[in-house]
Parts: C-alpha cells; sequence; structure tokens
C-alpha cells in the first residue's frame, strides 16, 4: 500500500517524506500550482564570529531543531516581551 503525501506545512517532515519516496509514485494525486507554496515574509542576514556560530549552532542541536528555527524563536520571544 502506497502511503498518502503528508499535509503538513513543516519543511522537515516534507523532506524527510521525499526522501523516502519517488514522486513517481504519487503522479495521480499531484496537482500543479501557479503561485509559490512556501513563502517567508523577509530573510535578514546576521553576522556572527565563529565562537557565535558554534554557540547557535549547538544550542539548536540540543534542542533538535534547526539555527534558523532557533533564531528566529529568539527574536520573536524578544519582541513579545519589549
Amino acid at each position: 500500500m502506497t502511503p498518502k503525501i503528508p499535509t503538513t506545512d513543516s519543511i522537515q517532515e516534507l523532506a524527510t517524506f521525499w526522501q523516502r519516496h519517488d514522486v513517481t509514485d504519487f503522479e495521480a494525486e499531484l496537482e500543479e500550482v501557479s503561485e509559490p507554496v512556501f513563502q517567508r515574509a523577509h530573510v535578514v542576514g546576521v553576522p556572527l564570529t565563529e565562537d557565535e556560530h558554534v554557540a547557535v549552532r549547538d544550542a539548536a542541536a540540543s534542542r533538535g531543531i534547526d539555527e534558523a528555527a532557533l533564531i528566529r524563536e529568539w527574536v520573536t520571544e524578544r519582541l513579545r516581551h519589549r
């Protein structure tokens, strides 16, 4: 039995799914879209020292998330408390 295509918005979950499955197995379920599916409002580059980058990388890894997700969490948390 072929599994269903996930309906999640999680890029990580979708990436994991497509690493394990072939898109040709789901051709009947696919539909063409004309607009972007994933959009980011803004991307900001933040220069970090090597030590800062290592600290962010390690903190993110210890929580099982990527660096960008951790930094976004920190920014949104700080903005809520200002």
